[in-house]
Order: structure tokens, then sequence, then C-alpha cells
């Protein structure tokens, strides 16, 4: 082991502080523990997750104030697992690590309240601590190996948070969770394989070099570069599937709400995060400013962002228009990462865009789902017909709920604008480019001309491949059609958040009594969890009111993790053109609102207006195609196959054993038992012959018969049936599944001691 050891022990901190809360057991009974058990599990556990947050402050403010941006730390432990174990920390990790530890503070803070009334809460924060020291092992991660590591840690452990209630649902949507991460990470690993075969590294930061050093001309050249692309490719899939990437977004809408929303904000504005980590490493390092890959993760940043944002529109479920709300942000960062690659080295305003909309995201979602978990943990419900009006009179609810609504709709003056902005800026800078470039005229200066030139040499403008798909989803067209989906989607966003508000704060419940209760609480949320959820509303209008002096510093610090260059002129986020885009997707989402919500989702029955679930259910990708064709099509089609390849051996083994390896009699083949057998028998018979001379004599018996009647007192015969059972038994030994299973322990165990001793 070489290197910083400090990386190993805040990594390792987390890990030890989950060991620890099985020791604080003291106190349980049953289902239930004593309150001063659990007073001093909530302590240990909000003790560790803000002792990581308090180290991961100190280095960032080490990389803030001394303008770092590349890797100050590093650490190795040769030949862990294998590849090694390798950690390092520069201006980016440091800032996603702190958003990371900071959410698990407040969220840890915030479940000493909301989990007093769940059983199996130990289990609860034992593995929350376990996921935190995961989640920081993916962000540490040098090489996509040791990412690869700690985010299939990351992914089981979580498992637990969505199936923790134990339900039907709970256990069904946990079971989906599962299915993608198994099946996501089995295909990254192949990703993996291919690219260490191609490269020879999987270290991060050697991969844009390693790829430069192949040369790509000539038909070896364009062999390796499919080879790199589908590794990249089968890498997008495993990282994306964490993401929550259209269409393998299924598991959110399903996971979050049954999970406990402290989970859930987790689950939503940090481990999303950890697969858009590995999306930039692939992006940003591996296929670095490569066109084709930048149009096809703009392709599905723009399927992800509207889907998302329409199926939250449609949602009747608080937690559920939360979960597809983050599918549709996830889409909002891919938008910015696909436009680097079309851009270029004059990407950066977009790749900014990207990593600030994942900070904003991330601190939006921790307000809205601990929001979100207040009106749970005082109804246990989540239906908005059931929770309406619930916000009335409760202003510290109403204020940060707003926060959060304001932050992620895009309105200016809260963080959500600026990120939004600047990946709004990209796109219309990438269409000016295109319009240069058909002209002949470059827009700006030698960046935007070196540009130009390198759209002009893939394809995208100007060239006789003009009908090409890559020219076609690098075109003109299709990014008139992308801006217009962008602000679209943003309009989508405001109208989901609206109902919402309008829902929870302004209207009123229709049971009078009901709303009366609601209107009565005195005390629905206690100091700690009003601190929790308080303190990071605060965050969100801080970055949105400084945009330059907080979010740009933030950016920058990035910069080296996202191979970035600093913009040529600082950004006007509140200037004119900037304002209209937000305001045409404000407009757009108070249209959508007013018609959509309010005229076609909202039914009066029985007097009383409703919300209506609106969304067809044959559209649920789950239930239509993914579980039908993994349990019943797949089975069906490889089951028949090997049916078929089944019978095909067995008719061939027939035949071979009819014709050529029939079967022939073997000269002096015994009848029963072996050569051992049959000596040692016969010298015990001739012995008991000898002293023991049968009565019998041929007039009374034939000689047949009786051999016939004594058969069985022969010791041949006895000793060939011994063989035949102790022969009959070790077959059925060999065969048993618990012998495969002792066998399989024994061989794990020597190559345990085999790994130890060496």
């Amino acid at each position: 082991m070489t290197g910083d050891y400090m990386l190993l022990l805040i990594l390792c901190i987390p890990f030890a502080g989950a060991l620890v809360t099985l020791l604080l057991r003291g106190g349980e009974k049953g289902a239930g523990e004593s309150s001063d058990g659990k007073k001093k599990r909530d302590i240990w556990t909000g003790l560790i997750t803000a002792a990581e947050m308090l180290i991961f402050a100190s280095l960032f403010v080490i990389f803030l104030a001394g303008g770092r941006t590349g890797i100050a730390f590093d650490f190795q432990w040769e030949g862990f697992c294998g590849l090694g174990l390798h950690l390092c920390m520069d201006g980016f990790r440091a800032l996603y690590c702190l958003v990371a530890s900071l959410m698990w503070m407040m969220t840890s803070f915030f479940s000493m309240e909301y989990m007093g009334s769940y059983t199996s809460r130990n289990r609860y924060r034992f593995f929350t601590l376990l996921i935190l020291g995961a989640t920081v092992g993916v962000f540490l991660s040098a090489d996509l190996y040791t990412a690869f590591i700690f985010f299939e840690i990351m992914s089981f452990t979580s498992y637990t948070w969505v199936a923790h209630e134990e339900t039907k649902e709970a256990l069904r949507a946990a079971e989906t969770y599962l299915a993608v991460a198994v099946i996501g990470g089995l295909v990254m690993l192949m990703g993996l394989f291919i690219l260490y075969r191609e490269l020879g590294t999987l270290e991060i930061t050697a991969l844009a070099e390693a790829v430069r050093s192949h040369t790509l001309a000539g038909e070896s050249g364009a062999v390796r570069y499919r080879n790199l692309f589908i590794g990249a490719s089968c890498l997008l899939f495993g990282f994306g599937a964490k993401a929550g990437v259209f269409p393998l977004h299924i598991w959110l809408p399903k996971a979050h709400p049954v999970a406990p929303a402290p989970a859930s904000a987790l689950l939503s504005g940090i481990l999303t995060k950890a697969g858009i980590f590995g999306v930039l490493v692939v992006s940003c390092s591996l296929l670095q400013f490569d066109v084709r890959w930048g149009a096809l993760i703009l392709f599905l940043g723009v399927l992800t962002m509207f889907t998302g944002a329409l199926l939250a529109l449609f949602s009747v479920n608080l937690k559920r228009t939360l979960a597809c709300s983050s599918v549709s942000q996830i889409g909002f960062i891919l938008i910015g990462i696909g436009m680097q690659g079309l851009l270029g080295e004059e990407g950066s305003l977009a790749i900014r865009g990207s990593l600030l909309h994942m900070v904003n995201h991330s601190l939006i979602k921790l307000v809205l789902f601990m929001a979100a978990g207040v009106v749970f943990m005082n109804l246990h419900k989540l239906n908005l017909n059931e929770i309406r009006g619930f916000g009335r009179k409760k202003p510290l609810l109403n204020v940060c709920f707003l926060m959060g609504a304001l932050g992620i709709g895009g309105v200016p003056l809260w963080n959500g604008y600026t990120s939004k902005t600047l990946l709004h800026e990209s796109i219309v800078e990438y269409r000016l480019l295109l319009a240069s470039a058909n002209a002949g005229v470059p827009a700006g200066g030698a960046h935007a001309s070196q540009a130009v030139a390198e759209l002009s040499r893939a394809g995208i403008a100007g060239s006789p491949a003009a009908g090409s798909v890559l020219s076609f989803f690098t075109g003109p067209l299709w990014m008139g059609i992308v801006e217009w989906v962008f602000l679209i989607s943003g309009g989508l966003t405001v109208a989901y958040m609206l109902k919402l508000y309008i829902c929870l704060f302004l209207e009123k419940n229709a049971d009078k009594d009901r709303q009366k209760e609601f209107e009565g609480m005195g005390r629905y949320m206690n100091g700690i969890s009003s601190f929790a959820l308080a303190g990071s509303a605060v965050l969100l209008p801080l970055l949105g009111l400084l945009p330059h002096l907080i979010t740009d510093r933030l950016a920058d610090m990035s910069s080296a993790f996202l191979n970035a260059q600093q913009p040529e002129a600082v950004v006007a986020y509140f200037s004119l053109v900037n304002l209209k885009g937000a305001g045409i997707s404000l407009i757009i989402g108070i249209l959508l609102y007013l018609t959509v919500v309010r005229k076609w989702m909202l039914c009066v029955r029985e007097g009383q207006s409703v919300y209506v679930d609106r969304w067809p259910s044959w559209l649920d990708l789950e239930d239509r195609i993914y579980r039908p064709v993994l349990q019943k099509l797949l089975p069906l089609l490889f089951g028949s196959i090997c049916r078929i390849a089944d019978r095909l051996v067995d008719s061939l083994v027939v035949l071979l054993r009819k014709t050529i390896y029939r079967d022939s009699k073997i000269p002096h083949e015994l009848k029963e038992g072996t050569a051992l057998t049959h000596i040692v028998g016969s010298v015990l018979d001739g012995v008991t012959d000898y002293f023991n001379h049968p009565d019998a004599t041929e007039e009374e018996l034939a000689e047949e018969e009786y051999i016939r009647q004594h058969m069985d007192g022969k010791y041949e015969h006895k000793l060939a049936m011994v063989h035949d059972d102790l022969q009959e038994n070790g077959t059925i030994i060999r065969r048993s599944l618990s012998f495969g299973l002792f066998l399989a322990c024994f061989g794990l165990l020597l190559t345990l001691l085999y790994m130890l001793i060496d």
C-alpha cells in the first residue's frame, strides 16, 4: 500500500461505523427497541455521518481556497482483488463527496424522527452507513475497476432500502431494482473486459492518452474504435441503469414510493449521480469530444428528460411524482454531456451545466423528499387526494417545499436556473455554429472556428453524407427539436411542481373534518427534523442568488476531471436572452397546469374534485415488456432450444450405441460383482462347503433347484450385493446437492487460504 492513507481512512469510517451499530443492540425487544437503545444508535449514526461531512468539508475548502483542480491526494493498494484498489482526490471528487456526506448527515438527522414508527431500524442504520462507504468509494475511485467494486457494493446494499417495509409492493419494487442492478453490473463488467483488452489500462486519467496512442486510421483503427465504442456502450448500460436513463428508468417510479423518505432522498440525489459519475468518465476521458458518442448521449438525454417529466405530470402519488421528476432531471444532465461531445473543446458551458445540475438536483431532491417525508410521517399516505391540504397553516414546511419547487422549476434567483441556463446556452451555441458552418462564416474566435472545422470533418454540415443518420442527429433540424423539447420539459417540470404545491398548501381536503385536523396540528415535526429540512432548503436560493461567486467556482474546481476549459467570457445569467428561455418554460408550465391538470386530471366525483391517474396502464414498460420478455419469452425460447439440443444429443448417443459403439460380449463376463468379489466369495464358499457338506442328494433335489434355493447363502453373491450397494450409495452422494455445495465451500476455503498465504 502506497500513497495517502488518509483516503483509506475516510473510506473505512462508514464501514467501521456500520459494524459498531451492530454492537449497540442493547434494549431491543422483539420488533421494537427501547428509547435509550434507539437514541444511542441514532446519535452514533449521526456522529459518523457528521464526521464524514466535516472531513470532506475540510478537503473541499483546501481545494476551493487553493484553486486546485487536479489530483492532490492518491492512494494505491496493489494486488487488492487482483488489479488493485486505487483512490484519489481532486476538485470534482472533493465537491461531490461533500454533497454526498452532507445529504447523508441531513437524512440521518431527519431519520431519527421519521424512522420512529418503523421496525428493523437498526438494519436501516447499518445499511445506510454501508451504502455511504460504498458511495464514497465510487466517487474516490481512480480507476474503473475500483469504481466497479464499490458500485456493486452500493447496488446490493441499497436493495435493503427499497425492501425495508417488506410489503408486497416493496418486495416487488426491490426485485425490479435488484434485477436492473444485476443485469447492469454484468453488462458493465463485460465492458471493462473489452476496454482492458483494447487499452491495457482502466486508470481514469490514463484513458484519454491510451485512446490517443492507438492509431485510429485504416481498417485496424476502425475495428479498434468499434470495440472501444462497444465497451463504452456496455459501461453506459451499467452506469445508466443506476442513473435512471431511459429505458432503464423503470426502477425509480417503483422504488421511491415504497422506500423510506430519507432513503428516497439519497437514492434520487446521490445514487443516481454515482451512475452519472461513470457516464462522465466515459464521455470526458474515454471518448472525449467524440461526435458519435455525443449524439448518442444527447438522444438518450432527450428521451429521458421528456419521458420523466411526462410521467411526473400524470402521477397522483407524491413520491412517485418526485421519482419521475428525478428521471427527467437526469435527462437534463445528459443533455449537457452529449452537447460537450458535439461541441468538442467549445463545450465547456455544456459540461459545466451538467455538473452544476448534478449538484443542484441532489440538493433539491434532498429538500423535496424530506418534505414528502414530513407528510408521510404524519399521515402514512402519499395519494394526492388523501394528503390534499395537509400543508395549510404550516409555514416552515410551505417555505421549504417552495424552495425546492422553485429550484427544480428553473425560476430565476434559484439554483436550478443557473444550471439550466448553461445547458440551454450550449444548445443555442451549437445551433449558431451549425448556421455559421452552413453559411461558411465562422462564429466567434479561434475556438469557435476550430469547432466548425470539426463539425464539417465529422459530416455534420456541408458534407456529402448529409443524409446519414449521424448527420440528422447532429444537424439543425434535430437540434431545433432538442431545444424545444428542452423548453417543453422545463414547462412540464413547472406544471407538475405547481400541481404538488397547490394540492398540498393551497387546496383543501375533500373531508372537512380531516382538513380541520390538518390545520390544527401544532407539532408535525421535531426540532432536529426542522433543522435538517430548513438547513438544506436555505442552500437553494443561496446558490441561485450568487452564481458567479459560488456556482462558477464549483464548476472551476471540477474542470480537470471534466476536461473542460474555462469559458472565454463570463456568463450573463440574468441577461434578457437567458431570462427569455426561463420565461418560455414558465409560461408553458402554467398553461399545461391550467389545461392538462385542472381541466383533465381533476374530475368531479360525488360533488368533490379528485385527482385521476390518466396514464394508460399498458404503457408500463416493466409489466408489458421487461417482465414478459425475461420471465416468459426468453425462458420459452432458450428452453425450447435446450430441449431440442438435448433430444438431438440423446438420439445421437443412441445411434452411436447401436452402431459404432454397440455393446459386445466380454469373454468370461461375470453375472454379478467384480473379479475381487468373485475370487474372495469363491474361496469363502469353498471353505464353507468343505466343512458343511449339504444333506441333499441328487435323487431328492435336482442340482439346479438346489442352487436356486441356496443362492442367497453364497458368499460370492453376498459380496457382489454389498459391492453394488456401496457403488449405488457413492453415486447418490456424488450427485447430491449438499455434497456439491460441500465441495464448493471446500474449494472456496482453499482459495481463501491461498490468497491469504500469497
